[in-house]
């Protein structure tokens, strides 16, 4: 019996689409774990390559050995701060804290902006805390306290401390969820104000979601602002940094000074919540060898320079190494006189705003992770025009089109960010 070519062709174009549509999937299931997972979750989803290329978001980087895509134009903020009306005269205080790593800063940050703008209240200068006990610090440990206090000029009233007849111990405790509304300050947090004339704030993460909303809201500027506009890493800080990138960019001189930054910490891939279970349940991360294959596959050469969020090393990330042998962790490239400040436990606050700066700034990143990390830095690389974010997928067969694996905040223009910037 004859075959017919026709029937052959039809098949193998089938078995191709179902193979995209599955891995469409599971990285759309990567990215709606950001709502199952508090406090460690995220966001990815992808478009066809060619609609990518189309619309302008990424553009290979011709001279580079490997899929690097190049920077699009840094955007402008869309609020700007002459659209607000003047400070009415302060009525009260609110205090809070900045917790858990810069990825959490930024969300805490804009939630109190919003609440004390809306109150007409002055805003308390925010101590640092991190999970760890005694991880406490002041806010210009971190941040530029006089560049903070000046975005916020015609805003917010900010003072660096309670006046002393104010005893925070007379602070009415509110919490507030992550991406605060009008509605929410009108119906919880003002009639306390009210009665008690100073509160301490607290935000809380009912879902790590950074996708934009279609709705409208009038303290949608004062967010932007607290959240993209505010924090600014102090000089010493800044300074390790950039030392930091420096040497990675150092180290990359075959691949034109590109590297690629991916978060992956050991001790959330050990929880037992990380992976999915089945075989139809995609992951919520990947491990070291996972994504060893992944860059392979998509294209990157094995010479590729790859800076780790893992605090120090740990044996399980050898088979990276095993493949691209230039894979650092902090300790490896930060300058030597430095570590004994910021490298004094694992975990500390400023090792996460090391990774969160260097994440933010990297020629790709990879979120090996979901969570809230993930999100803000995505959010983070919007704003500086670094769209080359590619979310991790088990790719079929032996190679794959980078392309594909853009990580939808950015295919899909659909992150907070782009709401807040042009």
């Amino acid at each position: 019996m004859g075959i017919d070519l026709r029937q052959v062709v039809a098949g193998i174009l089938t078995l191709t689409m179902f193979v995209m549509l599955g891995q469409m999937i599971k990285r759309d299931h990567f990215d709606s774990l950001q709502d199952k997972l508090p406090g460690e979750a995220q966001d990815v989803q992808v478009d066809n390559a060619n609609v990518i290329e189309k619309d302008g978001l990424v553009k290979p980087s011709k001279g580079s050995k490997g899929p690097w895509m190049k920077d699009s134009q840094e955007l402008k903020p869309c609020w700007s701060r002459t659209t607000f009306d003047g400070i009415e005269q302060s009525r009260g205080y609110v205090t809070f804290s900045l917790t858990n790593g810069p990825e959490y800063h930024v969300s805490q940050m804009a939630d109190a902006v919003v609440v004390a703008r809306y109150l007409a209240a002055a805003l308390v200068l925010p101590d640092i805390r991190g999970s760890r006990p005694g991880d406490e610090r002041k806010f210009e440990d971190i941040y530029d306290v006089e560049k903070f206090m000046k975005s916020l000029d015609g805003v917010v009233k900010v003072v660096k401390q309670l006046p002393n007849e104010i005893s925070i111990r007379d602070l009415a405790a509110v919490k507030v969820p992550n991406r605060v509304t009008e509605d929410h300050i009108v119906e919880n947090v003002q009639p306390i104000f009210k009665s008690k004339g100073n509160i301490r704030l607290a935000t809380y993460f009912p879902t790590v979601n950074m996708r934009k909303t279609t709705q409208k809201s009038s303290v949608d500027s004062v967010s932007c602002l607290g959240m993209f506009g505010t924090l600014e890493l102090q000089p010493e800080v800044s300074e390790v940094v950039d030392s930091m990138i420096e040497r990675l960019r150092t180290l990359s001189r075959k691949s034109d000074g590109l590297f690629i930054a991916v978060d992956l910490r050991v001790d959330v891939l050990e929880n037992k919540n990380c992976h999915g279970s089945g075989t139809n349940v995609a992951k919520s991360c990947y491990n070291a060898q996972e994504i060893a294959l992944f860059l392979r596959k998509v294209g990157f050469d094995t010479d590729t320079t790859i800076y780790l969020t893992q605090s120090k090393w740990d044996n399980s990330l050898s088979v990276l190494k095993d493949i691209f042998p230039k894979t650092y962790t902090k300790e490896n490239i930060m300058p030597e006189e430095k570590k004994g400040k910021f490298l004094e436990f694992e975990g500390s606050e400023l090792e996460k705003v090391i990774d969160f700066y260097i994440c933010s700034k990297s020629d790709v990143f990879v979120p090996a992770l979901s969570g809230l990390f993930y999100a803000n830095v995505a959010g983070k690389r919007i704003a500086l025009g670094k769209p080359q974010i590619l979310v991790p997928a088990d790719i079929p067969g032996t190679s794959a089109t980078v392309t594909n694996y853009l990580s939808p905040y950015v295919a899909k223009k659909n992150h907070l960010a782009y709401s807040c910037f042009c």
